[in-house]
C-alpha cells in the first residue's frame, strides 16, 4: 500500500494547506487545555475525559497524561461514538460506527470533559450530548477543542479551546496527529468543508 508523505512529514502536510499549528503549537495548545480543565474542576477528583471519535479520542488521552503529570493520579479516560446519533445518516448510511468504551465506573455524578479536534457547526457535539443522554447522568458535561473555527448553527460553546480559528464556510480545516497521521500539525486550505468522521463540518 503506497504511504501518504503528509502523514510522517510536516514539510509534506503542508501540500494539503497552509499549516496554522505545528507540533509545538499542538502540544502547548493541549497544555494549556489541561491545566484549564484542572483549574475549572478544581483537581481531578471525578473527572472523565471522553474523547469523540475519531481525532478526538487520542486528544483525550494526551489531555488525561497531562494531568496525571500535574496532579499525581491517573485521570479516567473513555471514547465516545456519536455516528447512531448524528442528523446526517440520511446523506452517509454508510457511516462505519467506532466503539464506545467507558471506564468500569460509568459516567454517573462524573464531570465529563468532551474532546474533540474542530468545533464547527456543534452537530457533532449535539450528537454527543444525546449519546450521553443513553449512557448516564454526569454531574456536569463540558467541552474541550483543539480547533474552534466557528460558524455554529446550533448553541453550542467550547469550555476550553485550543485555537480559535477564524475560517471561511468554503474553507477546509485538517487536523493531523501522530497516534492517526504520523505528525501533528493543523492545516487550513481553500476547498472544500472539514472531512472525517468526527469532525463537526459534516453535520
Amino acid at each position: 500500500m503506497t504511504s501518504d508523505p503528509s502523514q510522517s512529514d510536516p514539510a509534506a502536510a503542508a501540500d494539503d494547506g497552509r499549516v496554522v499549528l505545528d507540533a509545538d503549537d499542538v502540544s502547548r495548545a493541549l497544555t494549556r487545555i489541561s491545566h484549564e480543565i484542572l483549574e475549572r474542576n478544581k483537581g481531578a477528583a471525578d473527572l472523565l475525559l471522553l474523547g469523540l471519535h475519531t481525532r478526538g479520542v487520542p486528544l483525550a488521552r494526551r489531555i488525561a497524561e497531562r494531568i496525571e503529570a500535574v496532579e499525581g493520579t491517573p485521570v479516567a479516560v473513555g471514547s465516545l461514538d456519536v455516528t447512531m446519533y448524528r442528523d446526517d445518516l440520511r446523506n452517509h448510511p454508510t457511516r462505519a460506527p467506532h466503539k464506545t468504551s467507558l471506564p468500569p465506573a460509568g459516567i454517573d455524578a462524573k464531570t465529563v470533559v468532551l474532546v474533540d479536534d474542530v468545533l464547527y457547526s456543534g452537530r457533532t457535539i449535539r450528537a454527543a450530548l444525546d449519546a450521553l443522554s443513553d449512557l448516564g447522568r454526569p454531574s456536569a458535561v463540558r467541552l474541550a477543542v483543539l480547533v474552534d473555527r466557528g460558524h455554529r448553527e446550533l448553541p453550542i460553546r467550547a469550555d476550553h479551546v485550543g485555537k480559535n480559528l477564524p475560517t471561511a464556510r468554503s474553507e477546509k480545516v485538517r487536523v493531523r496527529l501522530a497516534e492517526t497521521d504520523g505528525a501533528d500539525a493543523v492545516l487550513i486550505s481553500g476547498a472544500g468543508l472539514t472531512d472525517g468522521p468526527g469532525k463537526d463540518g459534516l453535520a
